[in-house]
């Protein structure tokens, strides 16, 4: 995301509003939507689609590719939220629901499924860019973890391998452990491949024979 541009955000909504519902939740409910994008457009945010939490939503968000995507839920909330972080499980990106269901039950299964930022209650439209600011550092500052955890297991795997290739070619070539590591390196260096690569060679061969 470049900073010199606004952050485009994909709303998904239910599709229809719960039947269950009084006519003052639903006009809350309308109420709370329109205060949503108001303040998201004040803030300079670009709403670029407002979805709803159907099948086509995996698809749909793939295509559009959003910054970031508010869940805007009060009777449904869960479901929908369920659906998005289906949606996204992917395609990682930043998740912001907003809701006044005062039910807080499920917070922190939400958070530990994705959720950047899980909002209860009060949406005064000055709140709106503070809380997504927030939630975009986190879901950053989490996905660089990830990253940094998914390199340190890749790192381990490739010297599990490398150690088991010098194993093998120490016992058939009756080689010392820096004379196979040394020869590990040659042949990677004269094909041009990583070490791991040539490790694994190894041990694929290994394993056939």
């Amino acid at each position: 995301m470049s900073p010199s541009r606004p952050l485009r955000i994909v709303i998904v909504a239910p599709e229809e509003p719960d039947r269950d519902l009084s006519d003052m939740q639903s006009e809350r409910e309308l109420e709370r939507a329109r205060s949503l994008r108001i303040g998201l457009l004040e803030s300079d945010y670009n709403i670029v689609a407002v979805l709803p939490a159907d099948p086509f939503l995996p698809e749909r968000l793939s295509q559009i590719a959003p910054d970031m995507i508010i869940v805007d839920a009060e009777s449904q909330a869960r479901d929908t939220l369920e659906h998005v972080v289906m949606a996204t499980r992917d395609e990682r990106r930043p998740i912001v629901l907003f809701t006044n269901d005062d039910d807080t039950s499920q917070v922190g299964a939400a958070i530990a499924a994705g959720v950047s930022a899980y909002v209860v209650a009060g949406l005064a439209p000055e709140r709106i860019r503070p809380v997504l600011e927030v939630a975009m550092a986190r879901f950053q500052h989490e996905e660089s973890l990830r990253r940094e955890l998914a390199e340190a297991r890749t790192q381990l795997s490739e010297r599990k391998t490398i150690d088991r290739a010098k194993g093998i070619l120490m016992a058939r070539h009756s080689l010392t452990e820096d004379q196979a590591y040394a020869r590990l390196r040659k042949t990677a260096m004269d094909r041009g491949m990583k070490l791991a690569e040539v490790a694994q060679r190894i041990v694929d061969v290994a394993d056939l024979l």
